[in-house]
């Protein structure tokens, strides 16, 4: 019993109960007794369900336009709520409200160190450490270096830092040790938050400066999340990068009470489970509200190279709330997934960087209000 204890001891407890908790992630606590699958953070912590960390325990920022509010943690090596190598670690938005409507919030009960990616346990959703984020998050796929390195070696995860690779294939759900998370440094005022990352490895010969800004637009209920990446280094940085839209709105499970629009006819080499939804003309419609573990992921495919294209929009006729998604880029992939907590959309564009030269991108979040479906009162 002593042992248990010394290996596994718990330093803090958290709990997440989606039927109480107002868009509030879940908090962290104490060291994993797992050092192999606790390797995403440099500080190693998992979650358990018997009390609760405050949020404060984390740095944030709050902004506001006066006509939306949202909280967003900030990036920390030491003491930052994500420290995990799949999501880019800036611009983790945990709470937007508009009009009295919740958009983003943990899409999941518990976090464990043991779990790759998510998974179903019980009645529980429970997410790895590399995936437990929430929100308008970005993850750059390719791992720059990672196929040159030998196990052992360094590789880098844009937007995460310098990580040691190990023997297997690069999988981006599982954890990795974080060698240098480079210099972050935070711009803050009362309506937007700007975030640099600069990150250097003469070893490898890769360096960039890569800039995001949050902004509330003035006047508007639209949040602006514009990127900027320079290429310091001596090689190209090639990399697809992707926001994956953790949309949670008020809480809703995805189902028919939902609506996903694009502006062209979705063709998908993978069409979802019939019982749970499908998709009509420019729509993904679910036939079904999402429980237990359904789950709907649909590759959203038709598009061409318009930057029109690049708008979804997801309203829930329910509660009278809506978002409509758009970039300044072209798509080379779309996705849909959702489960019983949450509904996501995750557009791609590809990025090719010269050395000494810099890359933009831009997407817009806009949020708005529908007459509410008066036949669910």
């Amino acid at each position: 019993m002593i042992r248990k204890i010394i290996l596994g001891v718990l330093l803090y407890t958290a709990v997440i109960s989606f039927s109480n908790r107002q868009a509030k992630p879940p908090a962290s606590f104490g060291p994993a007794p797992n050092e192999n699958q606790m390797r995403c953070q440099k500080r190693e912590y998992y979650v358990s369900s018997e009390t609760t960390l405050p949020i404060a325990d984390f740095p944030e920022a709050g902004i506001s336009n006066g006509i939306i509010t949202a909280k967003i943690y900030l990036p920390d090596p030491e003491k930052g709520y994500y420290r995990s190598t799949r999501f880019d670690w800036s611009g983790a938005v945990y709470s937007l409200n508009y009009k009295g409507h919740d958009f983003y919030g943990s899409w999941f009960d518990r976090i464990d160190p043991e779990v790759i990616n998510w998974v179903h346990k019980g009645q529980e959703i429970v997410s790895g450490p590399c995936s437990a984020l929430f929100g308008p998050v970005d993850e750059f796929q390719t791992p720059l270096g990672y196929n040159e390195a030998k196990p052992g070696g360094k590789f880098i995860k844009l937007g995460v830092g310098v990580l040691k690779r190990d023997a297997g294939n690069y999988n981006r759900f599982q954890p990795y040790d974080v060698i240098n998370s480079g210099k972050w440094s935070v711009r803050k005022n009362k309506s937007s938050v700007e975030f640099t990352q600069e990150l250097s490895d003469p070893d490898l010969g890769y360096a960039y400066i890569y800039k995001k800004v949050v902004r509330l637009e003035k006047g508007r209920p639209e949040m602006i999340i514009q990127h900027s990446l320079k290429n310091t280094g001596q090689k190209p940085i090639q990399s697809d990068v992707y926001n994956h839209n953790f949309i949670v709105l008020d809480r809703q499970a995805p189902g028919p009470d939902f609506t996903i629009s694009v502006p062209y006819n979705i063709k998908t080499n993978r069409p979802p489970d019939k019982n749970l939804a499908e998709v009509r003309d420019n729509q993904v419609v679910y036939l079904k509200t999402l429980s237990g573990e359904d789950e709907v992921a649909v590759p959203i495919q038709g598009f061409t190279d318009n930057i029109s294209d690049t708008e979804v929009i997801i309203e829930n006729k329910k509660v009278g709330a809506g978002v409509k998604i758009t970039g300044d880029r072209p798509l080379i992939r779309n996705l849909l997934w959702s489960v019983r907590s949450v509904l996501a959309v995750e557009p791609y564009i590809e990025i090719d960087i010269e050395p000494g030269s810099e890359f933009t991108w831009k997407n817009k979040l806009e949020y708005y209000t529908i007459p509410v479906d008066q036949s669910h009162y």
